[in-house]
């Protein structure tokens, strides 16, 4: 059978797909593009990955399938010339805090192996090489013990793995033991113990029992060798527990002894180099402070004092200020007394004693207190404990969750004090290849780690070059796959819950191509997200390659360069929603830009355009000052954000950009006017804050994770829908309340399905299936609640109309019709008024969150920021999208973007450019100014970008 050159699609009509029938060339780049909404994703994903993933786990066995996430079937009449098929979509890759990007991509095994294969342990101590311990050394330190001393000397046959280990008790039996000490315990090998195969096991044989002695040193030197060579060259020497005069034993004392690696001057061990040693998510391995995540708790002092423009009497101390307790002032009066500080100033202002001694306490120091228990009188003279030595105590000692909630309000992670964050033992760390230890070669910038696995084989011996040379080409191709698609600046201990969806997506598509695979159809969701302009070329390079290994890629894309770069182009539209699920057009770019039907081709030949604004706004001459700010990679910088404009945070990947709006700006100022309990980056001062009233970050996260949130119950317009309905002469008669008309609660919503108007089946190795609840017909409500209508519609009717049609239906009622139509304004007339919010994408949930600020009074005093917000978005919804935002600055207030898109970025009417790399080759402001004085700096690799758009825009308008 001849192989099919293309995926045949008929009849798909999944979610607003209208019977599309689409031939997809298999092996080549084919990008498919349309507005938000129009059914792009229903496609891509739901349709040609559902069906292509579910038919090649359907080949799999009933048994492999349970442990499978199934797909249902996609509503399409029929596919031919699928491959087996691999999404790579936009979200976090794991929220594990022991998922690093090294583990994630595989490259900290080989780092584990590398290390365990060719590093050299040095001494701690000496700072030289560890040397192989002697049998005479081993008896030499045994010797020293006191006299008298009884100690077991043992074998470790068996360290951390799984198994039930009954041949070797039989085995060592026959040898001559008797006894082994099995996870802590000791056994007669008469009767082993019986052990579950599915636990992991630590074994020692019991080789000998001693008393330390003179004449001991023969039969020691002969039971070390025995202990020796059954334990592949290591020996434990463990004391027997003393009791003391009160009958308490002191633990045992273990001394590792080991014919490979120990200190002679420290004794220093390492037990054994293996590539567990450097994991830190075994216990062999990790820090046994932290258990390997790197971090500890403590009470941080920002928590404790979240405004320190507040007198410490006026509630600067957050723990004391709830209720303003009599005890805690009168507390404050005696050390303000005993100190001599004035208790009414700022705490800023406050002497640097005056802070430590509130916070850390008198340090042993009597201060006399005065309190007055309501007529009560009595002093007390006694050291202070201070604010943070008493919530560490009472976090230790009580066992209250409640307390404990509530303390851990007030705390934060800062790296261990044992491992200082590298996450390993000491005896890991004690390993290294080239004077670096596994955890400073993850501290590098992936660039950084690759340059350094270049200088490797100059370090080593010819006999562990020869040992290394295939784990550093593994290495080297992985970090080179991340260099290409445009990761360079992050470093492999980065913590994966912290990357961005579009970092996220990019290291799946590096360990892809590292992968080799072909014949597979991936499918990618907007890999170009968080990607600066600069770095567009090396990710299109890498799909093309992926590409050329024979496989078939498919990816949602909106970025003018991926799609002039596609070999096949597939526009959906002409709208969104239930204006779109049609081909408009297809073919190459070139087709693409000639069909006049289609809006992507008008954008593509500037028939339509995002206009530049004729004016750039001065603003209103107050500006928001970040000084100082040292967050990540910062290097000191000072930033002015002037009030009353639309500011754009630029710059390439990595360089800066959200360490200071997010974690700088936005955290320090929620805090301030917001009230909110987070850590912001640290930072000088921020100034000119008192000329804002809030400030808001709108993101792309869902606005409800549950299908009973919709964009009625956030926008606000399901509490008057309700209230129009409760208002109806009919409801009135039979005394129905506005609780009536919600799916949430009982009294109206249908019972058999509470609300949900769906009812979920376990389907066990199939995938659970959500049928239409047959009481309420999916209708969520009751037959009774149904019954009252308003021109000829119920309420459940209402929820299942588009938000278009609602402004219509609604226009006599304007607290709904008001509503509906900001969510119009904002591009979202072709949502479902109750769609639930789980099938909203990121850019739709973003212009709700929008759509309720337009629908807010304005104050004109409102910082909003936001991240990327023309993720999602087709150059059509991002023109919509930036009437709105300047919209709100025509109001008064400010709007702060952080942003790749030169489409937005040109718009700007201030422009602040961080960089001039990522990582640690940013952390600067380049430039700041107009776009136009952006695009005259040569140092800034979006002026670069910008000046060909406004040289393009000056030559149209000559």
């Amino acid at each position: 059978m001849a192989e099919q050159k293309f995926i045949e699609i008929r009849g798909a009509r999944e979610h607003n797909l209208k019977s599309v029938d689409v031939d997809i060339p298999r092996d080549r780049l084919v990008v498919i593009t349309g507005l938000s909404g129009s059914g792009k994703s229903s496609l891509a994903f739901d349709t040609i990955y559902a069906e292509g993933q579910r038919r090649y786990v359907e080949s799999l066995s009933a048994y492999a399938r349970q442990f499978l996430d199934m797909m249902q079937k996609p509503d399409v009449d029929h596919i031919s010339g699928l491959s087996p098929a691999i999404s790579i979509e936009q979200k976090t890759t794991s929220r594990n805090p022991r998922s690093t990007v090294g583990t994630v991509t595989e490259i900290y095994d080989y780092l584990r192996l590398l290390f365990a294969r060719a590093g050299t342990p040095y001494s701690p101590a000496t700072g030289l090489p560890i040397e192989a311990q002697q049998v005479s050394q081993m008896v030499d330190i045994t010797m020293a013990l006191p006299e008298g001393t009884r100690a077991y000397l043992l074998a470790p046959i068996v360290r951390d793995r799984k198994g039930e280990y009954r041949k070797e008790f039989q085995e060592l039996r026959k040898q001559g033991f008797q006894r082994v000490k099995v996870n802590g315990t000791f056994h007669e090998l008469d009767e082993p113990p019986v052990l579950d195969k599915k636990f992991r096991q630590n074994i020692d044989v019991v080789v000998d029992r001693l008393v330390v002695r003179d004449g001991l040193q023969t039969r020691l030197a002969d039971s070390l060798r025995t202990a020796l060579d059954l334990a592949d060259g290591i020996a434990i020497l463990e004391t027997a527990p003393v009791p003391d005069d009160e009958g308490n034993a002191e633990p045992p004392q273990r001394i590792t002894f080991s014919e490979n690696f120990a200190c002679p001057v420290s004794g220093f061990t390492i037990p054994e180099i293996e590539p567990r040693l450097f994991s830190f998510n075994a216990p062999f391995g990790a820090c046994p402070d932290c258990d390997g995540l790197g971090v500890e708790l403590f009470f941080d002092p920002r928590l404790i004092v979240p405004d320190e423009s507040l007198p410490v009497l006026k509630g600067a101390i957050a723990p004391w200020s709830k209720g303003q307790s009599p005890y805690y002032r009168q507390t404050i009066e005696a050390l303000a007394r005993h100190y001599g500080f004035n208790k009414s100033v700022r705490w800023r202002d406050l002497p640097e004693q005056a802070r430590d001694v509130l916070l850390y306490g008198s340090k042993g120091e009597k201060v006399l207190f005065r309190y007055d228990e309501g007529g009560r009188v009595y002093e007390i003279e006694r050291p202070f404990e201070g604010v943070i030595p008493n919530m560490e105590r009472r976090y230790r000692e009580t066992d209250s969750n409640w307390v404990r909630e509530e303390f851990e309000r007030y705390q934060n992670n800062r790296p261990c004090h044992t491992c200082d964050g590298y996450r390993l033992k000491p005896e890991a760390l004690a390993v290294k290849i080239a004077g670096l230890h596994v955890g400073e070669v993850v501290r590098m910038s992936i660039r950084e780690a690759r340059d350094w696995s270049e200088t490797v084989p100059e370090h080593l011996t010819a006999q562990k070059n020869e040992i290394a040379r295939a784990i550093l080409k593994e290495i080297r191709e992985r970090l080179g796959f991340l260099v290409n698609v445009g990761l360079d600046y992050l470093t492999l201990a980065r913590n994966a819950g912290t990357l961005s969806g579009g970092e996220s997506q990019r290291i799946r598509l590096a360990s892809q191509i590292g992968s080799g695979l072909t014949g597979v159809l991936y499918v990618l969701d907007e890999p170009s997200i968080g990607l600066h302009q600069r770095d567009n070329g090396r990710l299109l390079t890498t799909l093309k390659n992926l590409r050329d290994q024979g496989n078939t890629v498919i990816v949602v894309e909106h970025d003018e360069e991926a799609i002039r770069e596609a070999d096949h182009v597939i526009d959906i539209g002409p709208g969104a929603g239930v204006h779109g699920g049609t081909i408009i057009a297809h073919g190459t770019p070139e087709e693409i830009a000639a069909n006049p039907a289609s809006i992507t081709g008008q954008y593509m030949t500037g028939a339509r355009e995002i206009a530049v604004p004729d004016l750039r706004r001065e603003g209103n001459g107050k500006s928001v000052v970040v000084r100082n700010a040292t967050g990540n990679n910062l290097r000191g910088v000072t930033a002015a954000f002037p009030l009353g404009t639309f500011t754009c945070v630029t710059g390439v990947s990595g360089g800066g950009k959200s360490t200071l709006t997010i974690e700088t700006l936005f955290k320090t100022a929620s805090m301030r006017l917001n009230g909110a309990r987070q850590t912001p980056a640290p930072c000088e001062a921020i100034e000119g804050l008192e000329h804002l009233d809030k400030v808001i970050d709108i993101d792309q996260s869902p606005i409800g994770r549950t299908p009973r949130s919709n964009p009625a119950t956030y926008t606000g317009a399901f509490g008057p829908i309700r209230d129009w309905f409760a208002g109806l002469p009919e409801a009135k008669a039979r005394g129905y309340k506005p609780g009536r008309f919600s799916f949430n609660v009982k009294g109206g919503r249908c019972e058999a399905c509470q609300g949900d108007g769906v009812i979920k089946i376990e389907m066990h190795f199939l995938p659970d299936v959500y049928v239409t609840c047959e009481t309420c017909g999916g209708k969520r409500y009751n037959r009774e609640t149904l019954e009252i209508l308003f021109k000829g519609k119920s309420i459940a009717d209402v929820l299942d109309m588009t938000v278009e049609d609602a402004e219509g239906f609604f226009a006599a009622v304007p607290s709904i019709r008001d509503k509906m139509s900001t969510l119009m304004r904002v591009g979202l007339g072709y949502i479902k008024v109750g769609q639930q919010a789980t099938t909203l994408s990121g850019g739709e949930a973003q212009r709700v969150k929008l759509s309720k600020e337009l629908a807010r009074r304005s104050t004109g005093r409102t910082l909003y920021i936001l991240d990327e917000p023309t993720t999602g978005l087709h150059f059509e919804d991002t023109r919509k999208l930036l009437e709105v935002l300047h919209e709100l600055v025509e109001q008064g207030n400010t709007v702060v973007v952080i942003e790749h898109n030169l489409d937005v970025i040109k718009t700007a009417d201030h422009i602040i450019d961080i960089g001039p790399e990522g990582g640690d080759g940013g952390g600067e402001i380049v430039i700041t100014g107009t776009p136009e004085d952006v695009a005259d700096c040569s140092a800034s690799h979006t002026g670069h970008y910008l000046k060909e758009i406004l040289a393009a825009r000056r030559v149209a308008a000559e």
